[in-house]
């Protein structure tokens, strides 16, 4: 009975990609667990810190930081077999939360410092650090995952992959709960030794996969250059077209969280309930996402295609627009992130990740560099630039952010259908962008 259901759910898995998609699961879990505990401290800390005014030019100032970031990584795709990719970053961002975790407790620069001041570099690094660690590494992660499997393979193994991010970003909120109790820098201290994890599984990975594609693609171009991932999106309409699937959800979604956490600053008040209740948040979204990665993923990818899957999500998201609009409360915003977090992460991102696969190992890396880090960044910023245009003004704001949402819903939709039936051509025909 239980493998008749499985074949319903994820299709004919065989015992080798069970165990494949499997230690990928675990390692993704790692991952979003680590970056979705410092996602809530982060807003908790810099709120606190600095100041709940400054978020939008936060994530403005993380735009720009991702630029001379995004030259480096590439650099390193070039000089690095790509698992020490993995040793590289992750080492980096655990060492940086180590030290963060360190002047958190100082008497002056940390928590013991009530005083909120834009002066206060500890609250910019953390946010930085925090966002700039969601680009890379998750990005880093998916361009190995699209390395190593074909697109038969990923239809019936990505939902264990979502599933296992769920389940981590499903632990490190419940971690963000019990902020009062655990404290805001022992929290820190979990994420730095989460994320030193993330090296160990994938050396077990390499170790157990030695023949990875990922590993050795032959027959392709090395030593590109760093800009060559820039070059190439712009050349491939297909690659412009996934930019869009994948980063005007974030103008939206930018709007709508920010009018989530400052309703929630002025319910709450202080820095650890804010953290508590973010963290409620973290757990609900992604309680969904698991739910439906684990039950729905796999049967929607495989059941109605890609094409369907991609345009539906903005579908959806018109709808909550159209809600919270109608009926604007901390409650209905909650209702309404959960919803559309809950489908992104477990429907809309694995469809995203599957458009790769017909790629070279430049789009990969280089290019989806560029689109999941400097284009989800700066998606985020030009939300940030109408939330911060209203945001002396929560009616305005309300009004004029579902006005640009909608026109941005007709945008991804045409975007999302030119991609999906773009993909169904090229698995038909064998061929790949490159």
């Amino acid at each position: 009975m239980f493998s008749r259901i499985a074949r319903v759910l994820w299709g004919n898995l065989t015992e080798d990609e069970l165990k494949k998609f499997g230690l990928l699961s675990v390692t993704f879990l790692f991952i979003i667990g680590s970056y979705w505990l410092m996602r809530v401290l982060k807003d908790a800390l810099f709120m606190d810190i600095v100041g709940e005014a400054y978020i939008p030019r936060a994530k403005m100032l993380s735009v720009a930081l991702l630029i001379p970031l995004i030259v480096i990584y590439s650099k390193l795709v070039d000089l690095c077999e790509k698992q020490k990719l993995f040793y590289v970053i992750c080492s980096f961002y655990a060492t940086l939360f180590l030290g963060i975790t360190y002047f958190l407790a100082h008497p002056i620069h940390g928590l013991a410092n009530t005083e909120a001041s834009p002066d206060r570099i500890l609250g910019w690094v953390i946010y930085l650090g925090v966002e700039t660690f969601g680009s890379l590494v998750v990005a880093l992660f998916w361009s190995f995952v699209a390395s190593s499997v074909d697109t038969a393979s990923a239809k019936r193994g990505y939902g264990l992959i979502i599933g296992g991010a769920q389940i981590g970003s499903i632990a490190g909120p419940t971690l963000a709960t019990f902020a009062e109790t655990i404290g805001l820098v022992n929290l820190l201290a979990i994420v730095s030794a989460g994320i030193f994890v993330v090296p160990f599984l994938i050396m077990l990975f390499v170790r157990k996969y030695p023949a990875s594609p990922s590993l050795n693609v032959a027959g392709e171009k090395k030593n590109t250059g760093p800009l060559e991932g820039l070059k190439l999106l712009f050349s491939k309409p297909y690659l412009i077209g996934i930019l869009g699937v994948a980063t005007l959800y974030e103008v939206i979604g930018t709007i709508m969280d920010y009018q989530l956490k400052v309703t929630a600053k002025a319910t709450y008040g202080s820095a650890t309930k804010v953290a508590s209740f973010l963290g409620t948040f973290g757990q609900c979204a992604n309680g969904l996402a698991l739910v439906f990665a684990l039950v729905g993923t796999s049967f929607v990818i495989r059941r109605f295609g890609l094409t369907f899957c991609l345009v539906m999500f903005p579908l959806a998201v018109s709808s909550v627009i159209l809600y919270v609009w109608w009926s604007p409360s901390l409650w209905t915003l909650f209702g309404a992130m959960v919803t559309i977090k809950g489908l992104s992460y477990a429907l809309n991102n694995p469809c995203k990740e599957v458009m790769y696969i017909p790629t070279s190992k430049d789009v990969k890396f280089k290019a989806k560099g560029w689109i999941d880090a400097f284009g989800s960044r700066s998606a985020k910023a030009s939300g940030s630039v109408i939330t911060d245009a209203f945001r002396h003004s929560a009616a305005d704001l309300m009004f004029f952010g579902s006005l640009i949402s909608l026109g941005i819903v007709g945008i991804w939709i045409i975007a999302a259908l030119y991609v999906g039936r773009r993909n169904e051509k090229l698995i038909k025909e064998g061929a790949i962008i490159q």
